[in-house]
């Protein structure tokens, strides 16, 4: 199973950016999806999850700023940030739990690569 990351860049502040978290492999489902962040000499940060069902937590930083959201046929997980600030610059990492096809009884976790997201005029 492989998770890949992409949509990163450099944006202006009150910008906009889509990540896409996309999972391919042997998967027979997916479970809950996290996105987290984690900027220079500071520790890795939960953002959003979406569990399979759809329900999204947010941590209190980006409320109402960035929107979490999943397409099960596609196997990707995306995260809309808009009004993006110098803060939320960061290395976005997805992660997620699968069950895949030779162990469906077994959850495991997975991490992508990461995807940089620069916010700077």
């Amino acid at each position: 199973v492989q998770l890949q990351a992409s949509g990163g860049g450099l944006v202006q502040p009150g910008g906009s950016l889509r990540l896409s978290c996309a999972a391919s492999g042997n998967i027979f489902s997916i479970g809950a999806v996290n996105w987290y962040r984690q900027a220079p000499e500071k520790q890795r940060e939960l953002v959003a999850t979406i569990t399979r069902s759809g329900t999204t937590t947010y941590t209190d930083s980006v409320k109402g700023r960035f929107t979490i959201s999943r397409d099960n046929a596609k196997n990707t997980v995306y995260l809309q940030m808009d009004r993006l600030k110098p803060e939320d610059t960061a290395v976005y990492y997805c992660n997620a739990d699968v069950r895949t096809t030779t162990q469906i009884r077994l959850l495991s976790n997975y991490w992508g690569q990461g995807t940089q997201v620069t916010v700077s005029s």
